[in-house]
Order: C-alpha cells, then sequence, then structure tokens
C-alpha cells in the first residue's frame, strides 16, 4: 500500500452538531434533537497540529485493518511508535502503510494473507508517523 503526503490546513475551526443520541446500526429508532455540543473534526482528530499530516491510502495490503484505497488516514509524528502500531514508513525510498511488529523480529505487517510481511535493519528502517484515524469515504 502507497501512501500520497498531504499537509494539515490550518484556520477556522469548524465547529458542527454532535448529537447526544447513539445511533444503532440496527432497526431504526425515532431521532431526538438534542445537541450534545459543537464539534471541530479537528479538535477531535488531531493530537498534535504542528506534527499531523495527512496521507492518501492506495492499495489493498492493509483491507484487514479497515484501511482501503482511497482512504484519507490522519498521521501524528509526535507519537512514539509501537509494537502493533500502523505506521507510514519508508522503505527503499517509498512511504507505506503498515502494521509495526518489533517481536520476535522486527518487520512491517500488512494486514491481507495475500501480502508477505517485510522485514527491516532497524538502522535501515524510518517511520515517519503513527497513524490515529483512517477516513473511509463511502459516497
Amino acid at each position: 500500500m502507497k501512501a500520497e503526503l498531504f499537509a494539515p490546513l490550518t484556520g477556522v475551526p469548524l465547529a458542527l452538531p454532535l448529537f447526544a443520541d447513539l445511533c444503532p446500526a440496527g432497526f431504526p429508532s425515532p431521532a431526538q434533537d438534542y445537541i450534545e455540543r459543537q464539534l471541530d473534526l479537528n479538535e477531535y482528530c488531531i493530537l498534535h497540529p504542528a506534527a499531523t499530516f495527512f496521507v492518501r491510502a492506495t492499495g489493498d495490503s492493509m483491507a484487514e485493518a479497515g484501511i482501503l484505497s482511497g482512504d484519507l488516514l490522519i498521521v501524528d509524528k509526535a507519537l512514539m511508535p509501537s509494537h502493533g502500531d500502523i505506521v507510514i514508513a519508508a522503505v527503499e525510498g517509498e512511504f507505506t502503510v503498515k502494521r509495526l511488529c518489533t517481536t520476535p523480529r522486527l518487520c512491517l505487517q500488512p494486514m491481507n494473507p495475500a501480502y508477505a510481511p517485510i522485514f527491516v535493519d532497524p538502522d535501515d528502517l524510518d517511520i515517519f508517523g503513527v497513524v490515529i484515524h483512517a477516513i473511509h469515504t463511502l459516497r
């Protein structure tokens, strides 16, 4: 899975209504017109604005992690990557999105059985950030 980098936009917050009621995915229930508070997605999705960037994912190697081709990933460079995190890494000069595995052997693990893990030397691994959110557009 390759990645295309985007820089975050800075500017005026966009506060949208956040309804207090949960929305069941099963049988529909009558909605209440009660707004809990205003929600700015920048505030909700971005922990470290100066260290955050966006990436557009391509390919299907991360499908079992819920990341599909075309999804927009929010990546935080300020977070220390750890075992199990989904990261943006450079492998042989190209960006890739993979799950970081530190044991039993360092590798970048795709989340699709059709792809093999990428085993890397620790000195050759460049991690650019931890993926904290994936935005999947339905329409």
